[in-house]
């Protein structure tokens, strides 16, 4: 019999709520949800080794613990800093964490393009949101913006580095879920870049979960590109036969066609179940797949303006008939 966790007492904003000892300040304001989740870029609960490069999640740490009462003198990352008993932390309740978020959505902005018109990424793009939250409407900066050629990564992954903010999500995921990696960032400081080694493609079976962790526009699917604005779609979830994953997936559908296929995701855009690029990339055909219903997307994402939920439930005639005529393929 597993022994009981004494849980520490943890506020954040001014809520109190009590946690497992360990845990990041971002996971525990996740528990208190809404306002008080700092925004993160880089940080994957579901990565080991995430988080700590964007700064998008500094926190204010107002008072240390109970045993040390000292507030931390600079602003931490909240990914990479553990909770402690008794500690107090603000999020939106502090001016220094307001500005200093500004700064660093400023300074994430210096060289990433303005070609949200353009870019597959908009209206799911994380960046796209802090943007909208945090950004100014100029740039300080004097320099020209850095650019790059866009890049195939195989038959089924577009890089465009100019988009990309080394967040090193890709990497991580390559390196804990597939057997070989043929990517990584090259160089250092400003010269840093996501590149293949040698020009090598990247076709591994679960390569494409890529995309999923992928925070803005740096790396899309090549079989969707520009077929459609993510919010003239519908999303449902569906399921079909697979060896390799669980088959759990989502249908972005136009109509009776499948635009693309995702994995899906929790309320904090971080992918449930992995998905491999057969499920991804081969199967868009509706005899694949078993229509389960509408996915749920947030109601502060573009994508829900369009009702697709609530105008086409689950005992909806439309998916049922989807779903009768789907046959799945062992």
């Amino acid at each position: 019999m597993s022994e009981e966790i004494n849980k520490i007492k943890v506020t954040i904003d001014g809520i109190t709520i009590e946690v497992n000892p360990g845990i990041s300040i971002v996971e525990a304001a996740r528990q208190i949800g809404g306002a008080s989740v700092p925004p993160t870029m880089c940080y994957y609960s579901k990565l080991e080794g995430s988080g700590g490069r964007c700064r998008t999640c500094l926190v204010e740490v107002s008072k240390g613990s109970e045993r040390d009462p000292r507030p931390m003198p600079k602003l931490v990352p909240a990914c990479r800093t553990g909770v402690m008993d008794g500690m107090e932390v603000k999020v939106i309740t502090s001016e220094r964490v307001i500005q200093a978020v500004q700064g660093v959505t400023e300074f994430l902005l210096i060289n990433h393009p303005l070609d949200c018109p353009i870019c597959d990424q908009a209206g799911e793009c994380k960046l796209q949101d802090l943007v909208y939250e945090h950004g100014l409407d100029k740039t300080r900066s004097e320099f020209p913006r850095k650019t790059f050629r866009s890049d195939d990564l195989g038959p089924y992954i577009k890089l465009n580095m100019n988009r990309c903010i080394l967040c090193a999500r890709c990497v991580l995921v390559a390196n804990q879920l597939t057997d070989r990696r043929n990517h990584g960032i090259l160089f250092r400081g400003d010269h840093a870049e996501i590149s293949t080694y040698l020009n090598k493609a990247i076709t591994n079976d679960f390569s494409g979960n890529m995309i999923d962790v992928c925070p803005v526009g740096a790396l899309t699917d090549r079989t969707a590109r520009f077929k459609s604005r993510v919010w003239f779609t519908e999303p449902v979830n569906a399921t079909c036969k697979c060896g390799k994953c669980s088959g759990k997936a989502v249908l972005w559908m136009k109509g009776d066609e499948i635009v693309r296929v995702t994995a899906r995701k929790d309320k904090y855009n971080e992918v449930e179940e992995f998905i491999c690029n057969e499920c991804r990339f081969e199967r868009k055909d509706l005899k694949y797949w078993n229509i389960e219903g509408p996915a749920h997307i947030s109601n502060h994402s573009v994508v829900s303006v369009n009702h697709y939920e609530s105008s086409l439930p689950k005992d909806d005639p439309h998916y049922l008939t989807k779903k009768n005529k789907a046959k799945t393929i062992e």
